[in-house]
């Protein structure tokens, strides 16, 4: 079966028109069936990482922070070694060097945040 090019920009077409008025739709509906209830209170600021803990207020502790910066950079680091490791025979020796350099970079982080006791729960 033979299509033209036009043929594969008219299905795009379709398709991106059907994507507009399913998003369309759905902020419709949602602005049809929402509670609406504004109230002084909710138009208020407020600080972001701070709790409000009986009478005072009291600051997030920076490990959670710590924690979740470390995820994301592990998370990154497989990012990167997955497609690198599904074409390694590809590349040669000279990109195993290069990935063991990031590999050990990212090591050395982890081993300064470990050594300084940034893992440890308290």
């Amino acid at each position: 079966m033979h299509t033209t090019r036009l043929s594969d920009y008219a299905v795009f077409g379709v398709l991106l028109l059907a994507g507009f008025a399913f998003v369309a739709a759905a902020m419709t509906a949602n602005r049809l069936l929402r509670p609406s209830a504004p109230s002084k209170a909710k138009g208020q600021t407020y600080e972001c990482g701070v709790d409000p803990v009986g009478k005072d207020w009291a600051q997030v502790q920076i490990r959670y922070y710590v924690y979740a910066f470390l995820f994301v950079l592990f998370a990154v680091e497989a990012v990167f070694l997955f497609p690198w490791a599904a074409v390694f025979r590809a590349f040669g020796p000279a990109a195993a060097v290069e990935m063991g350099v990031f590999v050990g970079v990212l090591a050395l982080g982890l081993a300064y945040a470990w050594r300084k006791e940034v893992l440890r729960w308290r």
